[in-house]
C-alpha cells in the first residue's frame, strides 16, 4: 500500500468533496444548539442556585426537586419525553398556542438541553456562592452597598472565579452530549454524520466526525484555560 492509498483511506478527496459542506453546515448547528442551551441554562441555573440559598422553604425544595430530577433522569429520555411525549397532548398546545413550539424538534432539543444543565450548572453556581468568603458580604453591608450592588460587583465576580472550572467541564459534557439531537431528526454534526454514512457506507465518516468533536472541545479547553488564567490572575 502506497502513502497515498494510506491517505486516501481515512481522507478520501471525493468524499471530502461531496460531504465536507455539509460537515461545515452541521458543525455550525451543533455550535448554535450548544451555545443557546448553555447561555439560557446558565441564567435559570442561576436563579435555582439562588432560590437553594434562599431562605424561602418552598422556593428551596422546588428547586432542590427540579436539580434531582434533571440531573437524576437520561437527557436522552428528557428530550423524548419534550418531544414526543409532549406532542401527544396537540389538542391542548393547539388550544393555548404553543403547538409550533412543540412540533418543532429544534426548539424542543434546545428546550430539552437548556433545562437538563441548567440542573448541572445551578449546582456549580451554589457551590462557587457559597465559597466566597462571608467577610465580603459583611464588609459590603459595612459599606451600606444595595443588595442587589452587593451581589452583581462583590460575590458573583468572585464567585466566577471558582466556577469557571466546573462551568467549562458542564460546556465540554454538553458539546459531546449534542449529538442525541440527531435522534430527534437534527441535522447536527452526528446528523450530517449519520446522514452521509448511510449513503457511502465509508467508515471515514465516522472518523471525520470524531476529530470534528476533538478539535471542537480541545479549543474549548484552552479558551476556557485561558479565561480562568485572565480571571485569576489578581490571586497569582
Amino acid at each position: 500500500m502506497t502513502f497515498d492509498d494510506f491517505v486516501r483511506l481515512f481522507l478520501d478527496p471525493d468524499l471530502l468533496e461531496r460531504y465536507g459542506p455539509r460537515f461545515l453546515d452541521g458543525l455550525l448547528v451543533t455550535g448554535k444548539l450548544v451555545a443557546l442551551s448553555f447561555t439560557m441554562g446558565a441564567v435559570f441555573g442561576l436563579l435555582l442556585a439562588l432560590a437553594r440559598l434562599s431562605n424561602n422553604l418552598v422556593l428551596q425544595r422546588l428547586s432542590a426537586g427540579y436539580i434531582y430530577f434533571f440531573r437524576g433522569s437520561p437527557l436522552l429520555a428528557q428530550l423524548f419525553m419534550l418531544y414526543y411525549g409532549l406532542s401527544a397532548f396537540k389538542d391542548f398546545w393547539q388550544d393555548v398556542g404553543l403547538w409550533w413550539f412543540f412540533r418543532d424538534a429544534w426548539y424542543c432539543t434546545v428546550l430539552a438541553f437548556t433545562l437538563n444543565t441548567a440542573a448541572y450548572q445551578a449546582e456549580i453556581f451554589r457551590g462557587s456562592l457559597q465559597a466566597v468568603a462571608p467577610g465580603q458580604y459583611e464588609a459590603a453591608h459595612a459599606l451600606n452597598l444595595k443588595r442587589s450592588t452587593t451581589f452583581f460587583k462583590v460575590i458573583l465576580p468572585q464567585s466566577m472565579i471558582v466556577a469557571i472550572g466546573p462551568l467549562g467541564n458542564e460546556l465540554i459534557l454538553m458539546i459531546k452530549a449534542s449529538a442525541i439531537a440527531s435522534l430527534v431528526t437534527i441535522y447536527d454534526l452526528m446528523g450530517v454524520t449519520k446522514l452521509a454514512f448511510s449513503r457511502s457506507f465509508d467508515f471515514q465518516i465516522y472518523l471525520w466526525a470524531a476529530v470534528l468533536y476533538l478539535l471542537i472541545v480541545e479549543l474549548v479547553r484552552r479558551s476556557l484555560k485561558h479565561l480562568e488564567g485572565r480571571l485569576g490572575r489578581h490571586l497569582r
